[in-house]
């Protein structure tokens, strides 16, 4: 009543000549049902009911409280008279509102959630009031999150949460038609707060309640509002657009299976035994005991189940596939005492197969995986790479491979994503010795014959500092990348040595703390022994991280790197929390051209998880699409040498909900997201009107009759003799019949 009286007042005195508009100042949460039932759904209506409508629905509505609100309260809720209804009701000229973390969230009474779900969702609750109140002209007054009290300048959190916010407010507009005309952010600078006192912080600048003076100093945050405000938003920024274009001829287009399904079960040709069939009896087989047949060499043809596989392949139109072997069941013993020839031979016939399928293997000899890192137990049981002596075993193991497969695989890589979140410095410093003497091997002893090339494939997300204004937090993104990529990276593609900045950062953290983490010595034969230990970049990524110094989250906070993890809420996620980051890959390729100058790269790995209820992968399609584009802009626009992209992964059966391939009861179905990238493949990118046409030297995969052919020039001569014979018979036979024809005559 309050408020009415001073609308009305300003209504009739005031806003003739002042011309301005009054309203009143609500906060509201937002609330979601725990379960999508009508109930949750109802009892959610009654908790903003309670909250928002108490004072909103009298003013917006009707000049009385909700309905919910009386049958639930009944004589405890006062009455509107009639004129008083009257005069309440329509005393706002727009509908002001209050929302953040305190108002809105910490000082509400747990009851009034009616045992349902609080949600952070600007957007949603604009839509509710929108919708609820007849669309009224919307002007958040208040709106803002917090920081922890010991944050001071880099306050990442609260940018992204007011990016967050900002964004919901901006799609209420666009795509939900909801008005809103202003935005208020809360508040200018860090004070005390509440029943919370001084333990968080919500200013754009930073007060040091300790100072004397308390100055004002403007936090990162401030930088991000004022050129949001500049823009008036998010336009969109030109290095985001979609670009158009193809790569160049023979890019490798591949696929990643972590490990092929073997299935060395043998075909019914291969038995040696005869069999009688009970035709009147039984109706089955039964064998002949003492009878033999000759037994048969075994073939490629035997082993049925790499053909479905293989036809998987080609019906995607990749040119290279990714995929492991199993040093732990190849080597049993970890040395050559005991060999399982029947695997070895699998893998025979499945490179041979590819190739007839005209799809060049890509095989790793080494995929750390969860048990034993896939090492042989013996090896995994002393040590493993801790251990000088793996370092060996591998070279012999490495030695066979090339060997017994050399003569189909021409593309090798040695270690697959070796683990450096979980790897020692002794075990990482064996590993990159072992890497070099293989490669030494390879290039010493087969490269010559076999014509192939050899190198290591590193995991490589990229690090990006969460306040894009610090420099402390691009300290930290570069010390991190150098950490996750340049502790394996530096020795091979640069200097011979670990980087300079882990050195570093070691000793101080050695000589401060009480950590004691030695990062080991090479000797000068071992750096030129692993230096240029490579024919190419190998890199998998998968996403983004944010890092920063200061410290917000102890939970994801990393004090031996001294290091906080962020997470842009605004960005798109997968179900297992991933962020998608296109943009992330493209800075990634140029980072490692300027650490390693012009070395042709592969990324050999790169994909998301999706739900695997869904019938449409349309994150995985989104996914796929951005990620080969930003990789073009770094081949067409930073002339990154680009040589292959690969996907991950192949089906749902080796790894669940990253396929391009979905596998229910026994059956292999194609995605949206596998035909999207065999569209992409036979594009060779995103050509546009204006791309140049490219003339390749020669299209193989193109031409699926082309390969029948190319496969079979043996059939083919005998082939061609045989029909060169047969029209040479046939002309000599008309031609001694037509003689003796006239001879008769």
């Amino acid at each position: 009543q309050a408020h009415a009286k001073v609308w009305h007042l300003y209504n009739d005195h005031f806003r003739p000549t002042q011309r301005g508009k009054v309203s009143i100042a609500l906060s509201s949460h937002w609330i979601k049902p725990r379960h999508m039932t009508e109930k949750n759904i109802k009892e959610c209506q009654k908790s903003l009911d309670f909250v928002l409508g108490w004072f909103a629905k009298p003013i917006f509505i009707d000049g009385d409280y909700p309905e919910s609100m009386r049958s639930n309260l009944s004589s405890l809720l006062p009455e509107f008279s009639e004129v008083e209804q009257k005069y309440i009701k329509g005393t706002a000229d727009f509908f002001a509102l209050s929302f953040g973390a305190t108002l809105s969230f910490q000082l509400l009474d747990s009851h009034m959630k009616f045992q349902q779900l609080e949600s952070i969702s600007l957007r949603q609750l604009l839509y509710w009031i929108s919708s609820e109140y007849n669309n009224p002209q919307i002007f958040i007054v208040e709106n803002s999150w917090f920081v922890s009290g010991s944050t001071k300048r880099d306050d990442a959190k609260y940018i992204y949460y007011l990016k967050k916010f900002i964004m919901e407010t901006l799609k209420a507009i666009r795509y939900d038609g909801v008005n809103v005309f202003g935005y208020t952010v809360w508040s200018l600078l860090d004070g005390f707060e509440w029943h919370r006192g001084y333990s968080i912080r919500r200013g754009l600048f930073y007060v040091d309640f300790q100072s004397h003076d308390k100055k004002l100093m403007p936090k990162s945050s401030v930088l991000f509002y004022q050129k949001l405000i500049e823009k008036n938003g998010f336009p969109p920024l030109p290095e985001n657009q979609p670009t158009e274009g193809i790569f160049p001829c023979g890019f490798a287009w591949g696929i990643v299976d972590n490990y092929i399904q073997v299935d060395t079960t043998p075909t019914q040709f291969l038995d040696s035994n005869v069999y009688m069939w009970d035709v009147h009896q039984t109706k089955k087989l039964i064998k002949v005991n003492g009878v033999f047949t000759s037994r048969r060499k075994r073939h490629c043809v035997d082993f049925a189940a790499m053909r479905l596989q293989i036809s998987l392949l080609q019906e995607m139109h990749v040119t290279h596939f990714h995929f492991s072997l199993k040093w732990s069941l190849i080597l049993p013993l970890g040395n050559l005492s005991l060999v399982n020839h029947t695997l070895v031979h699998y893998y025979q016939c499945f490179a041979s197969e590819l190739l007839r399928a005209n799809i060049t293997p890509v095989v790793a000899l080494w995929q750390p995986m969860a048990e034993n890192q896939e090492l042989p137990v013996s090896l995994a049981k002393y040590g493993a790479w801790e251990n000088p002596e793996t370092i060996q075993a591998f070279v012999e193991y490495a030695k066979f491979c090339f060997t017994s497969l050399g003569g189909h695989v021409k593309f090798w890589i040695t270690m697959n994503e070796p683990p450096v979140k979980n790897l020692t410095y002794t075990a990482g410093h064996n590993l990159l010795k072992a890497h070099a003497k293989a490669w030494h091997l390879y290039d010493k002893e087969f490269r010559r014959s076999q014509k192939g090339k050899i190198s290591i494939a590193l995991q490589a997300d990229w690090v990006e500092p969460a306040c894009p204004f610090s420099r402390n937090d691009q300290e930290v993104a570069d010390r991190i990348l150098e950490f996750d990529i340049g502790w394996l990276a530096e020795p091979i593609f640069g200097k011979g040595d670990y980087p300079q900045v882990m050195r570093a950062w070691l000793h101080r953290r050695n000589s401060v703390d009480l950590y004691n983490f030695h990062l080991p010595y090479f000797s000068e034969d071992e750096k030129k022994l692993i230096q240029g230990s490579f024919d190419f970049f190998a890199l998998s990524h998968y996403t983004t991280t944010l890092v920063g110094w200061e410290k917000e989250d102890a939970l994801k906070y990393d004090h031996y790197l001294e290091v906080q993890m962020i997470n842009d809420i605004t960005w798109l996620h997968s179900p297992s929390r991933a962020a998608v980051v296109p943009w992330g890959l493209r800075k990634l390729l140029k980072w490692v051209k300027s650490k390693y100058g012009d070395v042709p790269v592969y990324v050999t790995a790169n994909g998301i998880d999706d739900d695997q209820n869904m019938v449409h992968d349309k994150l995985r399609v989104y996914y796929i699409q951005n990620y080969i584009n930003e990789a073009l802009k770094a081949y067409s626009l930073d002339n990154v040498n680009l040589q292959g992209y690969f996907v991950y992964s192949f089906n749902d059966k080796t790894a669940p909900k990253y396929g391009l391939y979905s596998y229910v009861a026994n059956q292999y179905e194609p995605k949206p997201s596998m035909k999207h990238y065999r569209e992409i493949i036979d594009n060779n990118g995103f050509p546009g009107p204006e791309t140049p046409e490219l003339l390749c030297r020669e299209e193989i995969a193109s031409c699926s009759e082309c390969h029948f052919f190319r496969t079979r020039k043996s059939l083919l001569a005998f082939i061609s003799f045989i029909f060169v014979a047969f029209i040479v018979t046939i002309f000599f036979i008309t031609y001694y019949s037509k003689r003796v024809e006239r001879r008769y005559k």
